[in-house]
């Protein structure tokens, strides 16, 4: 018997939640690299929108590790599992890659800017922007390699290969 689709599509989500905890590991690892070579420190803006988010009042200059961690691992995970879906029904390679730099951007942008905890990207320095896309890429880069080689395109669609 055949897989359902929504049984395909629960198990490319699972698949891509752990291609996204990949991709985490990666981008930390290049965060390390880069901030022992620029003394950059860490960023506790994370561990600060997930406490907001739960209700919480974090001072501004709280620096709550677990907290950190479990936003960082948390969103490449849940953002892992919407790469999978696009592994499995047809959207992938690197065009997908790219729009998922900007869909992990987005993210952090969103949950940052409406707690209040962040602000907007257009207020940073320069070398901080290019640092986070950089980043961020490369989370997205290694979710989606990792995505689309244990996923099949098993879904892929060949409707609607027109605007009308």
């Amino acid at each position: 018997m055949a897989e359902s689709r929504g049984r395909m599509l629960l198990k490319a989500a699972g698949q891509g939640a752990v291609a996204g905890l990949a991709g985490v590991a990666a981008m930390t690892a290049g965060e390390k690299l880069e901030q022992a070579v620029t003394s950059r420190p860490n960023s506790y803006v994370p561990a600060r929108t997930l406490l907001s988010l739960l209700g919480r009042h974090p001072a501004p200059d709280a620096q709550p590790p677990v907290w950190d961690h479990a936003m960082h691992w948390g969103t490449g995970a849940v953002l892992g599992a919407l790469r999978g879906v696009w592994s499995v029904t047809g959207i992938r390679g690197p065009e997908a890659n790219t729009g998922f730099t900007v869909v992990r951007l987005a993210t952090d942008q969103t949950l940052e800017n409406a707690t209040g905890i962040g602000a907007p990207p257009a207020t940073w320095p320069a070398k901080e922007r290019a640092i986070d896309v950089l980043h961020k890429a490369i989370y997205a880069w290694v979710t989606g390699m990792v995505s689309d080689a244990w996923i099949a395109p098993d879904l892929e669609s060949r409707q609607g290969t027109t605007s009308h």
